[in-house]
């Protein structure tokens, strides 16, 4: 399949990097709001997230949700949208097919509300562990429910309704996945633990690289790469703790069983600074 990728950076936020991974220092970090552009030889514009938009600070002013921009200072500029940088590319919004969301963190779908004529596709799973929960709740889950369409239900592709699939040798030990455009081209798994039924994407471009987007199941490259795990304290904003140390188990695992994987974590620095690089050629 002769998919294409694109890596861009939607914002950031920053925060004490001894947070994210237990060795860090407790020296404020950049953490880059990444999303892809997966171009499909059939569907066109397929996007993995959006990061951040302007609509997040207009969703924060108000306490409780006002500790959300406290706590994780966001960088954003109108050019950084994921909108107007797809229209650099030449890549109209309306003309954007599906929008997979890995979870409902607004550093994830900040600009969902950009691409009109878009599908969202979603654990299900993930979706209902946020849609009711507004105030200090919301908080807790990192969820502005501001940042959704208001149609969203009607345009959502829920993953649990796709093939379940057996996934190749190459990724075990993720065996099972799920199908998402029915060409094997997208396989979805999923990564709990940092949010209910946050979603992990394998896929292959046309030069046959390996791509393994795992969203926030950790922040920084060396947190799957070595095995460590956050700081305690990160326990706070997640769903499951003991969930998160086995899916970053599970992805230490598959790095050592396939080093050439790429393994892109969301928000790792590291990560985005490899691939800016690859861009410019």
């Amino acid at each position: 399949m002769s998919l294409k990728t694109t890596f861009f950076k939607a914002g950031y936020c920053t925060h004490p990097e001894a947070v994210v991974i237990r060795d860090g220092r407790w020296k404020t970090t950049q953490f880059p709001a990444l999303f892809a552009l997966i171009s499909h030889p059939q569907f066109g514009a397929v996007l993995f997230d959006t990061g951040y938009s302007d609509r997040f600070f207009q969703e924060t002013r108000q306490f409780p949700l006002q500790l959300y921009a406290l706590t994780t200072p966001v960088y954003f500029k109108p050019e950084d949208s994921a909108v107007r940088q797809l229209q650099h590319q030449g890549i109209e919004a309306a003309t954007v097919r599906f929008i997979i969301i890995s979870h409902f963190h607004a550093d994830h779908i900040g600009g969902l509300r950009d691409f009109p004529n878009a599908q969202f596709i979603c654990f299900k799973s993930a979706y209902e562990a946020v849609k009711y929960r507004r105030g200090i709740s919301a908080l807790k889950a990192g969820f502005l429910v501001g940042l959704l369409p208001k149609d969203f239900e009607q345009r959502a592709i829920f993953v649990e309704d796709k093939p379940q699939v057996a996934l190749p040798l190459e990724y075990t030990p993720f065996e099972t996945g799920f199908d998402l455009l029915g060409d094997a081209s997208l396989l979805a798994v999923e990564l709990p633990g940092h949010a209910t039924g946050q979603l992990g994407l394998f896929f292959s471009d046309a030069s046959h690289q390996s791509y393994f987007l795992i969203a926030d199941a950790c922040w920084l490259s060396r947190a799957y790469q070595e095995f460590i795990k956050p700081h305690p304290i990160a326990n706070l904003i997640f769903s499951d703790g003991r969930q998160y140390g086995d899916t970053l188990s599970k992805i230490h695992q598959l790095h050592q069983l396939n080093p050439e994987l790429k393994i892109i974590p969301t928000h790792c620095p590291q990560a985005w600074d490899e691939l800016s690089k690859l861009r410019a050629f």
